[in-house]
């Protein structure tokens, strides 16, 4: 069931094939002046099933064009249940994928490693038809994800498991030439730890295990997905710290992103000592709502990463973005006081917002998205506690979609300076003056331009410098024909 163009809930400056379910970004890598974006593909539906890798290129981050069908899984070989999640390296003129290899009547938790190679370009890989990984270190519980980079002269990897003790892990090897590993043990290990005071924690294992490797004199840090055997609340989550010999020491976990819908980030080395994120955000909606329109899932925007000097994960749009600015749609100075809302103006449903706020006690942006007043997502500062609130539950009139708050910290005694990018069904909220990120779909069921106004709570003033402007769409290229290509009609 193919997506129709004017859908209001599907994203158009957001990276995703135009029908059926895709989730984790696989296979980020940099590779002959492309930008190569794999993810998890269903080609036949929009559930989660039968996993590809899909697959586009860019040379800007800004116009991209779809490419075949990377990874399929073998009838009868070791992947024969699906091609998980994984990434790419670039060595030479070789695109190597590296992924997990499912079939379940191996184990529904044990998904080992092995490869697929391309020597065009990305736009044919043969499947090594083995595992180069055989087997997995006694004592797991759960195995996979593999994840690969280059460390001078050898090649290093993680992968993700649980292990039977009780604690997650990231699994170290080492490789002189991508086909030779040798298993070192845990780069670092922990049992179940809570994440900040958000009453989530690190889980029974670690998914889609990443490495920011240390850079000018700051540390490194190692991000994974937390996973629970039985579906229990997940987050991603960063240990930022240093490594001694083949182990990671770091100190307490920290959230890569505050908000319910970002999961299985992937790490990108760009050109000049750059590194971008992407991140999957999953429909926050009834499962009969997501069938009936034919797609699932969206590739967060590129984000920049760093580690700051402070130690923490700081995150912010790839600069590229900002040529996604269309026409500017408000822009407004003032004050908020009293019980009336103030104005702001209207936005359309794709803009790029900047604010520069400063609060006396509790006040908020509220974005309205019908006529009436009745739906609207709040994105609430609190001085006094020292939190931002994005609440989505009166965002969609229609109770097939998700609600919930959520938070995250907020600087105080000085102005907050946010980004709030919204495309259609996915906002994402950067505090700027701290390099968090909260990310969230919400799903308003009223057509007409939306608004923005500023709350305050009683006593209290809202400072105000807004701007927003219209989000311009991706340009993806029109793919060629051919059975290997996603159907339907790019954005």
């Amino acid at each position: 069931m193919s997506t129709a163009p004017r859908d209001p809930y599907r994203p158009v400056a957001h990276l995703r094939p135009p029908r059926n379910w895709i989730n984790d970004p696989n296979g980020l890598v940099f590779h002959d002046g492309h930008y190569h974006v794999f993810h998890q593909y269903n080609p036949s539906g929009a559930t989660h099933a039968n996993m590809h890798w899909g697959h586009f290129r860019s040379p800007d981050l800004l116009s991209w064009e779809p490419l075949p069908i990377a990874l399929s899984p073998t009838p009868g070989g070791v992947d024969a249940d699906g091609c998980f999640s994984g990434n790419a390296v670039s060595d030479g003129d070789r695109l190597v994928a590296f992924y997990s290899a499912n079939r379940w009547d191996r184990s529904p938790q044990h998904q080992p490693v092995t490869t697929a190679t391309s020597s065009d370009g990305g736009r044919t890989f043969g499947p090594r038809g083995q595992l180069v990984i055989p087997t997995w270190p006694e004592g797991c519980t759960m195995y996979r994800d593999p994840y690969v980079w280059r460390d001078g002269e050898r090649w290093r990897m993680l992968v993700g498991a649980a292990l039977t003790d009780g604690r997650g892990a990231a699994l170290l090897y080492t490789s002189p030439d991508l086909e030779t590993w040798t298993y070192l043990g845990p780069f670092d290990a922990r049992a179940q730890e809570p994440v900040g005071d958000s009453g989530l924690h690190t889980g029974e294992g670690w998914e889609c295990p990443q490495y920011l490797p240390p850079q000018s004199g700051r540390p490194g840090a190692l991000i994974f997905s937390a996973w629970n055997d039985h579906d229990g609340a997940r987050c991603v989550t960063a240990l930022v710290g240093e490594e001694h010999g083949n182990a990671f020491e770091a100190g307490p976990p920290a959230f890569v992103d505050h908000g319910p819908d970002c999961y299985a980030p992937a790490l990108l080395r760009a050109p000049g000592g750059r590194w971008l994120l992407w991140g999957w955000s999953p429909e926050a909606r009834e499962e009969d709502w997501v069938v009936a329109d034919g797609w699932a899932g969206v590739l967060t925007l590129p984000r920049e990463i760093s580690v700051a000097a402070d130690g923490t994960l700081h995150q912010q749009p790839a600069t590229e973005l900002l040529a996604l600015h269309g026409e500017s749609a408000l822009h407004s100075e003032g004050v908020a006081q009293g019980p009336q809302p103030v104005e702001l103006g209207s936005v359309g449903r794709a803009f790029d917002l900047t604010a520069r706020l400063e609060t006396t006690g509790a006040a908020s942006l509220r974005l309205l998205t019908d006529p009436e007043g009745s739906e609207y997502l709040d994105i609430r500062l609190d001085a006094a506690a020292g939190e931002l609130v994005v609440d989505r539950d009166h965002a969609s009139l229609d109770t097939r979609a998700h609600g919930g708050s959520y938070r995250m910290p907020c600087p105080t005694g000085q102005p907050v300076e946010l980004r709030l990018v919204v495309d259609h069904s996915l906002a994402e909220i950067f505090l700027t003056s701290t390099g968090q990120v909260l990310t969230l779909r919400f799903y308003p069921t009223g057509i007409g331009p939306w608004r923005l106004q500023a709350h305050t709570a009683p006593g209290a003033h809202l400072s105000h410098a807004v701007d927003a402007w219209e989000l311009l769409p991706l340009v993806v290229k029109e793919p060629s024909t051919g059975p290997e290509l996603p159907q339907g009609q790019p954005t």
